[in-house]
Parts: structure tokens; C-alpha cells; sequence
């Protein structure tokens, strides 16, 4: 037995390792990421073709081998590119990636990709190429540039947005501050800097309550751009959050908004611990968690007589997971048993669908939307993307406010129990009245 599992086990190993690799040894796969995507495909004459993947999708993993002999077929001619769309969700959300796997043609307008919809094999991807190496040849002859990614025009920031530090107020603004913090130690006289300047300013509007964006004069604030070894201009350093000791990671993205914004968006993520998924017995745990963030995620989890401790549990082991994996948008994460909170359910409409059941909220505007898919780490997932790069269906809060929560015991973790009834004793009752009366009654 144990000799038929290792052969088994054999013959596995070099399929899971084709299928969870993805490109990473493929020399004709350029893997992409928020920071070089900008420079090598925005930025480039070529056209580039890139699939948008996750690993744990089944149709990515089918796509390997005809997208790898795709990529083989047309170098030196096309480039290929590929995007793990589940690790650098920016990406996904900037292209609007709402399933996988998606495959983008950038040709020569770089701001507006073509979506591929053709057959998934090499052989109808390379007929797709051609038709665009066709049309960017004749493009070129007619005199037509390609548009390269920063063509299009760019969002004003405000400058009053990007913070300006000193080497008297660096220590409590930043190094003290909960805050993510990109710096820019920068020149006055600096060319660079100078070009710089509006995507900063742009970065930081973007930013704004997100990351912090900086820039000290290091010409005058000596102390501290020889602390942090600033020999050109401009240098760009990251500070993460509660950095008492002041340590920083050098800054290694692109100098546009767009790359500025991504690369601190990933930062985000990765610095960013997971959302509490919390239990909502009072009005205070709705209000902290939904208006004091961008949006909230409510789940109705059956009731503990419907689904005891080990499956309550399982569905919030999900929650965490999927809260974890989106923890970059900072969302609300809460749970109520059914028909526990009654004005809840009746503000979402969510009874009607069966337990359990999730709608997300945005307190702000006081609408909502509600997963309509499984009740599942991929349902959900999908469902929290769609709602992130705002799609899907949205419906107003019944009473436009958040509705009353009745105060209630927090769940102990264990299984629930029937009531207990109680036995009664007829032993001392006299019933020879009530006997001979109805005896009288049918006479």
C-alpha cells in the first residue's frame, strides 16, 4: 500500500508543480508585478499579451501548456507577460479582472487593452497576434504613434497633500506615527525631482488615508538624508507603520502616479494585518465596524441548533481567510446567528435567502449588495472583488440608517442544546372530580 502511494505520489509531483509554478521558469513568460508592469508594458512599443491568473483556478492551470507553447511560437515578435491577478490585486482591480483566467492584448493603444476572447489554445491566441502585429504595421506606415502609458491625461493631485518634513519634526511625524509613510529626500535644483513633483502630488491625493507620502529638502535638512545615506536626488525611502526605530526599505517602483500608488498599495497588503471577524451583539460593535470603515462584510451564520460549533466554526475560518486576503481594503468584518438580529436582517432583506447569507454595506452612502453565489472561500472571494472595483447590484438600506441591534450574550463556542423539559409529576394530583364529571357530562 504504502509503495503504490509513493508511486502515486511520483507520478503527482511534477504535475502539481507544473500547475503552481505557472511561469515562473519560463523563459518566454515575463512574470509581472505593480512595479515593473508600468516600464515593461505601458512603456513599451511592443505589443504585449498578458493573462491575468490566480493559482487556485482550475481553467489557469488548463491554460498553462497552450500559453507557454503561445509564448514559444511568436518571440522575438510579441512579448508575453503574466499577472498573478490573486497575489497583486491592484492590477486585477486597475483591469478590471472579474474572473480568471483573462488574457489582455496591449497593443498600440497601451491605455486601452484588448480583451481576448478568441479560443484558449496557441494556435488561436497566435492567429489574434498576428491580426494585431497586421494592424500596428499599417499604423506605423500611416504615420500613427502608439500610446504609451503615460499618455493619457493625468488626475491633478494637490500638492498640499504631500507632507513636508524637516529633520525637527521627521522623529514624531514619521518614525512615531501609525501611519505608512513614503519619503522623497529631494533637490530643489534636481531635474528629476522636478518631474517627479506632480506624480507625487498625485500619488499622495490618491493615497490619502491610505499611505503617507513625504519630501524633505535634503540640501537644507542635512541631518537626516545623511542618516538615511541619500547620495542622488531624488531617493525615495518606505518607513512602515509603528517604525520607532526608524528603519526604512528603499523605494524600488516607477517614478509615475500610477506606479507610485500600486507599489504603495502592495506595501498595504502585505503590511496590513487581518480584519477581526467579529460577533455583533450590540449597537456599538455595527457602528465601530461599519462607519468607521470604507465598507462592511455581514454575515447571518445559521442558527447553532442548524449548525453546531464545528460548522459555525468552519464558516468563520472562511471569513477569516477571505477577510485576510482582501485585508488591503481595510473593510469591516461581522457576524450575527439567524434570526438573532431580527431589524438586521429585515434593513438587508437577507432572511429571504437562506442561511447563511452576506451582504456588504457601505454606511456612507447606505446601500448595500448581496452575495447572490456560494456561501464559499471562492464565492466570497469573487463577491468581495466584484464589489471592490465597483460592480454588481446595489439596493438601498431599508430606513436609510443603520438599523437597531438588540444586546445580546456572545457565542461560547460550544454546541447548541435543546431546552430541557420538564417532567411532571402526576403522583399527588386528585383527579376523581374531574373523573366523575366527565362521567356526569356523558350520561
Amino acid at each position: 500500500m504504502l509503495k503504490m502511494f509513493a508511486v502515486q505520489a511520483a507520478l503527482l509531483l511534477p504535475l502539481l508543480s507544473t500547475v503552481f509554478a505557472f511561469y515562473e521558469n519560463n523563459k518566454d513568460v515575463v512574470e509581472l508585478n505593480p512595479s515593473t508592469f508600468p516600464s515593461r508594458v505601458l512603456d513599451s512599443d511592443e505589443i504585449w499579451i498578458v493573462e491575468f491568473y490566480a493559482p487556485w483556478c482550475g481553467h489557469c492551470q488548463a491554460l498553462v501548456s497552450e500559453y507557454s507553447k503561445m509564448a514559444a511560437a511568436v518571440k522575438g515578435l510579441v512579448k508575453v507577460g503574466a499577472v498573478n491577478a490573486d497575489q497583486h490585486q491592484s492590477l486585477g482591480q486597475k483591469y478590471e479582472i472579474r474572473g480568471f483566467p483573462t488574457i489582455k492584448i496591449f497593443g498600440m493603444n497601451k491605455n486601452k487593452p484588448k480583451d481576448y476572447s478568441g479560443a484558449r489554445t496557441a494556435q488561436g491566441m497566435v492567429d489574434e497576434l498576428f491580426k494585431e502585429l497586421k494592424n500596428q504595421v499599417q499604423a506605423k506606415l500611416s504615420g500613427k504613434k502608439s500610446s504609451g502609458g503615460d499618455s493619457k491625461p493625468r488626475k491633478e493631485g494637490d500638492p498640499k497633500d504631500v507632507i513636508e518634513l524637516t529633520d525637527s519634526n521627521f522623529q514624531e511625524t514619521v518614525m512615531e506615527s501609525n501611519d505608512m509613510w513614503l519619503v522623497e529626500f529631494y533637490a530643489p535644483w534636481c531635474g528629476h525631482c522636478q518631474r517627479l513633483a506632480p506624480h507625487w502630488a498625485e500619488a499622495a491625493t490618491e493615497l490619502k488615508g491610505k499611505v503617507k507620502l513625504g519630501a524633505l529638502d535634503a540640501t537644507v535638512h542635512t541631518i537626516m538624508s545623511n542618516k538615511y545615506g541619500v547620495k542622488g536626488f531624488p531617493t525615495i525611502k518606505f518607513f512602515p507603520q509603528g517604525n520607532k526605530d526608524g528603519s526604512a526599505e528603499e523605494y524600488d517602483g516607477g517614478r509615475t502616479a500610477s506606479d507610485i500608488v500600486s507599489w504603495a498599495l502592495e506595501k498595504l497588503a502585505e503590511f496590513t494585518p487581518p480584519p477581526e471577524v467579529q460577533q455583533v451583539i450590540n449597537n456599538d460593535i455595527l457602528k465601530k465596524t461599519c462607519e468607521d470603515q470604507p465598507l462592511c462584510v455581514i454575515s447571518i451564520l445559521p442558527h447553532i441548533l442548524d449548525c453546531q460549533s464545528a460548522c459555525r466554526n468552519e464558516y468563520i475560518d472562511i471569513l477569516k481567510k477571505v477577510g485576510n486576503r482582501f485585508r488591503k481594503n481595510r473593510w469591516g468584518w461581522i457576524w450575527a446567528e439567524a434570526l438573532a438580529q431580527p431589524h438586521l436582517e429585515d434593513s438587508l432583506g437577507i432572511g429571504g435567502f437562506g442561511y447563511p447569507a452576506m451582504a456588504v454595506v457601505n454606511a456612507r452612502k447606505m446601500k448595500f449588495s448581496i452575495l447572490r453565489g456560494p456561501f464559499s472561500y471562492d464565492g466570497i472571494s469573487e463577491f468581495i472583488r466584484t464589489v471592490s472595483v465597483g460592480r454588481g447590484s446595489s439596493s438601498p438600506i431599508k430606513g436609510a440608517k443603520l438599523p437597531q441591534i438588540i444586546e445580546t450574550e456572545p457565542w461560547d463556542g460550544k454546541d447548541g442544546q435543546l431546552p430541557v423539559e420538564e417532567e411532571i409529576d402526576l403522583s399527588d394530583v386528585d383527579l376523581s372530580d374531574e373523573t366523575d364529571a366527565s362521567k356526569k357530562t356523558e350520561l
